[in-house]
C-alpha cells in the first residue's frame, strides 16, 4: 500500500477543500458483500480452513443534500484487532509483510445488478485507490490501522447527488491467501472491528463540499466486524465501534503525511 503520486495529490487537494467545507454528522455505511440498503451484512465469520476465496467490504454514503457537481471523494477507515498488535494475517500495508497483496480496492461494484438501491456516485467513471495505511496512527495502539483512500471522476460531465440517497463509494476485497499450510500467517481467527469513519464529498465548487461522519442509518451502519469483533481494545476505548470512533484529524497531522 505505497503512496502513488497522483493519489497523494488528489487526496491532498480533497483534504484542503474539506477543511473549510460544511461539517455534517451522518452518512457513512460499511457492509460485507453489498451496500447497506441492498442487504449487506455486518459480520463475517470464517473458519480459517482454506486459502481459497475472498470477502468483500462495500463502503457507501447517504447524501446530506442535493449536490450539483461532485468531482471526488476522500475517505478514512480504521480497523482494530483483538490482539496487542496487528497480526500477520491483517498486515498488507507494505511489501515484506505477511500478506502484502491480500487487500485490494476498487471504485466499481462487483455486480452492478446487485446494487439496486445504491447507485455509483460517479456513474461508474471514478478511479482511485489507497493513498496511505498507517499502523498505530496518532498513538491509538499497535493493534490499529488507519486507511486513507481517494477517488475521482475524470469525466467532465456533472455528477449530481440527491438528498438522502445512498451512493456506492468503494469496494475492498480481502483474499484468503496464506491462511493455512506452509507460509500461513497468524491471526485469521482474531476478531476485528472495521469502521468507516468519515468521507469528504468534494464538489467542483469548493464551498459546496461536505464532510460526513457517523452511521448513515443513525445507529450502527458505519462499521463491520470480522469473527464477531469481540475483545477489541485500543487507547480510544473497548468494543466495536468504540475502539475506533470517528475523530477529525488536525490539518497539521494531515500535512505530515506528505512531508
Amino acid at each position: 500500500m505505497r503512496h502513488s503520486r497522483s493519489l497523494r495529490h488528489a487526496l491532498a487537494i480533497a483534504l484542503v477543500v474539506a477543511t473549510s467545507a460544511h461539517a455534517d454528522t451522518l452518512g457513512c455505511n460499511l457492509r460485507w458483500d453489498r451496500c447497506y440498503g441492498d442487504g449487506g451484512v455486518q459480520n463475517r465469520s470464517f473458519a480459517c480452513d482454506t486459502n481459497l476465496g475472498s470477502d468483500t467490504m462495500v463502503g457507501s454514503f447517504v447524501s446530506p443534500a442535493d449536490m450539483a457537481d461532485v468531482a471526488s471523494l476522500e475517505a478514512n477507515l480504521e480497523f482494530s484487532t483483538a490482539s496487542e498488535a496487528v497480526p500477520g494475517w491483517w498486515q498488507f500495508h507494505e511489501p515484506g509483510t505477511c500478506r502484502p497483496t491480500s487487500l485490494s480496492m476498487s471504485t466499481t461494484p462487483l455486480d452492478v445488478n446487485a446494487f439496486t438501491n445504491c447507485p455509483d456516485w460517479s456513474d461508474l467513471s471514478a478511479t482511485g485507490g489507497l493513498a496511505d495505511a498507517t499502523i498505530n496512527f496518532n498513538g491509538y495502539g499497535a493493534n490499529t490501522v488507519r486507511l486513507l483512500l481517494a477517488t475521482a471522476s475524470p469525466v467532465p460531465a456533472p455528477h449530481p447527488l440527491q438528498l438522502a440517497q445512498e451512493y456506492f463509494t468503494f469496494r475492498f476485497t480481502l483474499n484468503r491467501q496464506k491462511t493455512v499450510g506452509i507460509g500461513a500467517c497468524e491471526g485469521c481467527a482474531t476478531p476485528v472491528c472495521i469502521v468507516f469513519n468519515r468521507i469528504g464529498i468534494i464538489e467542483n465548487v469548493p464551498a459546496d463540499s461536505r464532510w460526513l461522519s457517523g452511521p448513515g442509518n443513525g445507529t450502527d451502519s458505519d462499521y463491520v466486524t470480522w469473527q464477531g469483533g469481540a475483545g477489541v481494545t485500543t487507547a480510544l476505548g473497548s468494543g466495536c465501534p468504540a475502539a475506533s470512533p470517528a475523530k477529525r484529524a488536525t490539518w497539521s497531522a494531515v500535512k505530515s503525511l506528505y512531508r
